[in-house]
């Protein structure tokens, strides 16, 4: 069965809603080996992120900001598709075939966190890479912020 079918059957036969139907054919398909791990339906996906001490909007203004971005990003020529300022980010990478979604969160006075999800990677051997390039990004974020 496709993974819409797994789910549609699991949601009808134990009457779950469509989320824990969906979490359920996942974890499904990972234990019977259909689904890599980090894999998703539109590739694999890498995931980041750092608390950092610094307000939410600053830390906002370090990812909308183009000069701000550049000195922890460096020259990435990023396209942002979306933004809701001091909430989240969707970004274009740029490869043009990869997304970048990013979120933000207020963590007490004057601390704040970032979530990155790296998407659409082609292959599992990627995730990893990503990883520790996020970690690194966000590391230099961290550090232009904190100054």
């Amino acid at each position: 069965m496709s993974h819409r079918k797994i789910a549609e059957h699991v949601q009808e036969k134990y009457a779950v809603g469509e989320w824990w139907s969906q979490m359920v054919t996942v974890g499904y398909e990972r234990l019977a080996g259909l689904r890599e791990r980090h894999q998703k339906a539109d590739g694999f996906a890498a995931t980041a992120g750092r608390t950092i001490a610094a307000d939410l909007a600053s830390l906002y203004k370090a990812w909308s900001d183009p000069r701000t971005r550049r000195r922890w990003l460096g020259d990435e020529d990023i396209t942002i598709r979306t933004a809701m300022a001091d909430k989240s980010m969707r970004i274009t990478w740029t490869d043009g075939r990869t997304h970048v979604d990013v979120n933000f969160y207020a963590k007490g006075p004057g601390r704040s966190q970032v979530a990155v999800q790296h998407r659409k990677l082609a292959a599992a051997r990627d995730v990893e890479r990503i990883k520790k390039t996020w970690g690194e990004r966000l590391d230099a974020l961290r550090t232009v912020l904190e100054k």
